[in-house]
């Protein structure tokens, strides 16, 4: 009853199968998305859609148990079940930040902990999508033998780890030494093929759209909008996890573009279909080291900048070339949105100041709080207003940015809010003085 199918983002006639490989417009050589039937969607009410995506929260029924799979209709309606590759992902918490939010002046304050997830971070919502799609092209006949992707992390992580679950061989491509311990690890462990590249992220997407011509190998980065499609239900369980109430602002950290476009992506499917009356107000939030999006908007979106990324704490939104920048103007433009930027300093201590009062970041979401900081503070947003803040990985991924904060050795950085050990002898007298002073 219900059916998908890619199309071309910028209009081009022609729809192709979901099943079909084919990532960029046979016409312009543009972006695909992927298309609903929504006439068919409208058979069900706003208000029976909502019961449906309430009843199946939190079931031990496959699949809708998932995060993502409890939107299957929206998402991919005539995936065959034993073809799912799920590890549950989604279901995240939205955590009221109400002590860091009545510091900065926005006591509405709330962190969807994305990276929550089986990896680690938000890749896993638009990857279950990706390789559950593979799963069944291959049980088909497709010539598909393997999945790649360029990555400076956690995309990597995320398609290993799905990867792995479904049997299908993958293939990462990363910047050497630009990414952490933890993140390099994970697709490791994973069974990948790991493919360290002396060359910086956009050099690995260069190397991996050239790879994956060849048929046998399947393309996973956010150019493929089936990632797409997996990764726009983070903004309908934000407003399924507020009773169906839409928030004033949401505030996302971006590099390659895809998170962003997606979230838009699945708010505007739920205003069409009558689930939520208002969009709320995207924020994209970049690294100063790593610009383009902030640098276009700035010019009014006149033309698309490339830039070669500088090293940043934010280390996986390096980026200097994204793939999904016209996606992402549509979104700005139709959210009234803001794109900003943070310095070194700023997501550093941003990130620093949030773990203070209970949460745990990674440097990406130091650049998405750093950037809701700035806004406040010029009073573009109020403190009556209820604000989103979409951490995209979990801080665990990034040990060694919060060790070197702590010992002030962070470079750009003042490190204001530092909590480094207290080394002391083992004498009781010493210890009970250092306590005194440090509790007053």
């Amino acid at each position: 009853m219900y059916n998908a199918y890619f199309r071309c983002f910028r209009g081009c006639p022609g729809r192709w199968p979901l099943y079909e490989i084919i990532y960029t417009c046979p016409n312009c050589g543009g972006l695909l998305e992927v298309a609903h039937d929504m006439d068919a969607l409208r058979d069900r009410s706003a208000a029976a859609w909502m019961r449906i995506f309430d009843d199946r929260s939190g079931t031990t029924r496959f699949p809708y148990g998932s995060g993502v799979w409890r939107y299957k209709e929206w998402v991919v309606p005539d995936l065959e079940d034993e073809n799912i590759v799920s590890t549950f992902e989604g279901n995240t918490n939205l955590f009221w930040a109400s002590r860091l939010g009545e510091q900065i002046g926005v006591p509405d304050l709330w962190v969807k902990q994305s990276g929550n997830s089986h990896t680690g971070s938000f890749k896993d919502l638009g990857m279950t999508v990706l390789v559950s799609v593979v799963k069944q092209m291959m049980s088909r006949g497709s010539p598909v033998r393997a999945v790649a992707c360029a990555s400076t992390g956690d995309t990597s992580a995320s398609l290993a780890a799905y990867g792995a679950a479904a049997g299908i061989p993958t293939i990462v491509f990363l910047p050497q030494g630009k990414v952490s311990p933890a993140q390099l690890i994970q697709p490791i462990a994973n069974g990948a093929t790991v493919l360290a590249l002396d060359t910086d992220f956009d050099g690995c997407m260069r190397v991996v759209k050239e790879v994956t011509k060849d048929n046998s190998i399947y393309l996973a980065n956010s150019m493929n909008s089936l990632r797409i499609e997996g990764q726009k239900t983070v903004g309908i369980e934000i407003v399924q996890q507020f009773d169906w109430e839409t928030p004033d602002w949401i505030i996302i950290p971006v590099g390659n573009l895809g998170n962003v476009s997606a979230l838009g992506k699945g708010l505007l499917q739920m205003k069409e279909l009558g689930l939520i009356a208002k969009l709320p107000r995207l924020v994209a939030a970049q690294a100063a080291h790593a610009n383009p999006f902030y640098q276009s908007y700035k010019q009014g979106f006149k033309e698309k900048v490339s830039l070669k990324a500088q090293k940043t704490l934010a280390s996986a939104i390096q980026i200097g070339d994204p793939v999904s920048y016209e996606k992402a103007v549509a979104t700005i433009r139709a959210f009234d949105g803001i794109v900003e930027q943070a310095s070194e300093h700023e997501l550093a201590d941003a990130a620093a100041r949030a773990d203070l009062t209970g949460l745990y970041t990674c440097p990406h979401t130091g650049v998405a709080l750093a950037v809701l900081i700035k806004l406040v503070n010029q009073g573009i947003i109020s403190s009556d207003e209820r604000v989103v803040v979409i951490s995209t990985a979990h801080g665990l991924k990034f040990t060694q940015f919060k060790v070197g904060y702590h010992e002030d050795q962070l470079p750009e950085v003042e490190a204001h809010f530092a909590n480094p050990p207290i080394y002391l002898p083992a004498d009781v007298s010493v210890v009970k003085r250092t306590l005194e002073r440090k509790l007053g």
